[in-house]
C-alpha cells in the first residue's frame, strides 16, 4: 500500500488557524468564522526610478532579485503614459511586481517579519498610519539586501521596494490587530 505524503503547510498559516483567528473572534465578537479577517494577498513591487540607457538592464535585474525574494516569477510593469520630464515613453519598462497568494503569501510574510525587518538598519518600528482605511497596509523598504536571498556581493544597484498587505478586514483597527498578532513590529503609541 502506498503511503500518503504529508502536505507542507506554512507555519504562519497554521498559526493563523490555531491562534490568531480565535483571538480575533474573541476580541471583535464575530458570529461567523468567515467574518474573521485574514490575509488576502501581498503585492511586492520594485520601480527602477530613472530612465537611462541602462533602464532595461536595471528592470531585468530588479525582476531577477524580486523573483529570488518572493519565489515567484515577477511581471515587468510598463509605463501607462509618456512623461517627458522623466524621459519615459508609453510602454517603457519601469519596474517589476509580484502578487503572492495562499502558501507563498504566508511564507513571504513569515520571512518578512522573522528575517528581513530585524535586518533593517536603525529600525524603530512600522508606522501605524500606513493603513488605507479599508484594512490594507502598505510599507516600503529602502534596500532589497535585507532579504537573505540577495547576495550583497552580486548587487549592482541598491533598490527599494513597496509591499502592500491586503486583508479582508473592514476597518484599520481590525487589520492592525490581525497584523500585530502575526508579529508585525508596529510603533507603540
Amino acid at each position: 500500500m502506498a503511503e500518503k505524503k504529508e502536505k507542507y503547510v506554512p507555519r504562519f498559516m497554521t498559526r493563523y488557524k490555531e491562534e490568531i483567528a480565535p483571538k480575533m473572534t474573541e476580541r471583535f465578537k464575530y458570529k461567523n468564522p468567515m467574518a474573521v479577517p485574514r490575509l488576502d494577498k501581498i503585492v511586492v513591487s520594485m520601480g527602477i526610478g530613472s530612465r537611462s540607457k541602462e533602464a532595461p538592464k536595471r528592470v531585468e535585474k530588479a525582476a531577477e532579485e524580486l523573483g529570488l525574494i518572493t519565489g515567484q516569477k515577477p511581471v515587468i510593469t510598463k509605463a501607462r503614459m509618456a512623461v517627458s520630464n522623466f524621459r519615459i515613453r508609453k510602454g517603457d519598462p519601469v519596474g517589476a511586481m509580484v502578487t503572492l497568494r495562499k502558501k507563498m503569501m504566508y511564507e513571504f510574510i513569515d520571512r518578512l517579519i522573522s528575517v528581513a525587518i530585524p535586518r533593517i538598519r536603525d529600525f524603530r518600528g512600522l508606522s501605524r498610519k500606513s493603513f488605507d482605511g479599508r484594512g490594507n497596509y502598505a510599507m516600503g523598504l529602502s534596500e532589497q539586501i535585507v532579504f537573505p536571498e540577495i547576495s550583497v556581493d552580486k548587487v549592482e544597484y541598491i533598490q527599494g521596494m513597496n509591499i502592500v498587505i491586503a486583508t479582508t478586514a473592514r476597518t484599520d483597527e481590525e487589520a492592525l490587530e490581525l497584523l500585530s498578532l502575526f508579529g508585525m513590529p508596529f510603533v507603540r503609541q
